[in-house]
């Protein structure tokens, strides 16, 4: 049920992505990068579990640090995210076969250099090191620029990422750089099936990475993902996919063994109905995790969310539980409620305003009170 797949084949390292190539089947360790002891404890897990591809997110001096050792102590192949810091591009592509970069960061650092110039300069450290790349597309960390050239719709808000994806592919094509994939990602199923659909029509040749990002617990998050799966690689689209799931670090491999599952399923024919009203009522984004998490207690609050909210089940509420700086406003400013996790405290936002500041131990109780508001003011 899988049909031939149209796009390109691009190398990270000894394994090919895109056209007739297998679907590959990838995570990213969850752990702060320099947890060293952690985080290779991670890499172990996914690679066990037969993990493709192993991402692990770089964002400062001390996690190049961090990562050199995590190469010399393991032979999986390695992806970087390079998060808010794509000068660090240089000192990590030697020690690496993937290079990800999101176009929505990369006005974070040297504002006066253009968005062409940063890419230009990304893809030949790619080439020197024999690298691949990543352009990674995610709706919670869109360019402000690219967002202000689109209304405030969610049409707008589907155009402004998919034309961040197509731009940053004739960027590269340019430069002449063609060993690159693309993701555009969400938390809501039915914005990835479209934006990719729209990528996919425009650029069949390059191949996709896909996942539902912030996809939240099991059965949920396995059941969003599938939704999306389905729909896409029905059609031939996607060559290189992730399930992110919030799960304890212990069990991170289940994101690789769903993801085979998921692929199996599809290429059999079987697929799973989904009811009618599945995106009625109460609805918990909650992010998979990664080393950008500032308090590993997010992933037990989200659990506890899920808890307190059981009588609200039939309530069309989105709540979004958030665990780093990078997804969180993003995601939190489009749910009714959201939780967006610091080190200490956490941030509890209606919309895109915010309510205040919370210990870990107070912030459940807050967000009962704000939920109860929500629920009788009907609105």
């Amino acid at each position: 049920m899988i049909p031939p797949r149209k796009s390109r084949q691009v190398r990270v390292r000894d394994l090919l992505i895109g056209g007739d190539a297998p679907i590959a089947v990838q995570s990213m360790a969850a752990t702060r990068t320099i947890d060293l002891d952690a985080t290779l404890e991670q890499v172990r897990l996914l690679e066990a579990a037969g993990a493709d591809l192993i991402r692990i997110a770089i964002d400062t001096p001390a996690d190049v640090e961090a990562l050199r050792k995590i190469r010399a102590a393991t032979n999986a192949r390695l992806s970087i995210d390079l998060q808010e810091n794509y000068r660090l591009a240089a000192d990590v592509a030697p020690l690496v076969d993937k290079l990800r970069y999101n176009p929505g960061h990369l006005h974070h650092h040297e504002r006066s250099r253009s968005i062409q110039d940063k890419v230009a300069w990304i893809a030949d450290v790619a080439k020197q090191h024999d690298c691949a790349l990543r352009v990674g597309v995610n709706a919670g960390s869109v360019d402000p620029a690219m967002a202000a050239r689109f209304p405030a719709t969610d049409e707008g808000h589907a155009s402004a990422i998919v034309t961040s994806a197509t731009e940053h592919c004739a960027m590269l094509d340019e430069l002449g750089f063609h060993d690159f994939v693309v993701s555009i990602k969400d938390s809501d199923p039915r914005v990835v099936i479209e934006t990719n659909m729209r990528f996919h029509a425009a650029r069949p040749d390059v191949p996709l990475h896909l996942g539902v990002t912030e996809a939240g617990m099991p059965p949920d998050g396995i059941i969003k993902t599938r939704i999306a799966f389905e729909q896409l690689l029905s059609r031939g689209i996607g060559d290189t996919l992730r399930v992110s799931l919030t799960v304890p670090f212990a069990d991170k491999g289940t994101e690789i063994a769903v993801g085979r599952e998921l692929i199996a399923d599809i290429e059999a024919g079987r697929f799973r109905s989904v009811p009618p009203n599945f995106y009625d009522g109460l609805n918990i984004i909650a992010c998979p995790s990664c080393s950008r998490v500032e308090n590993e207690r997010f992933i037990e609050l989200a659990q506890e969310v899920k808890r307190i909210t059981e009588d609200l089940a039939d309530e069309d509420i989105t709540i979004a539980v958030m665990g780093c700086r990078v997804n969180g406003p993003g995601e939190t400013d489009d749910a009714d409620l959201g939780l967006w996790c610091g080190p200490k405290k956490v941030n509890l936002k209606r919309g895109p305003e915010t309510v205040g500041a919370y210990s870990y131990d107070d912030i459940l109780g807050a967000l009962r009170g704000e939920l109860d508001k929500l629920v009788g003011s009907g609105t």
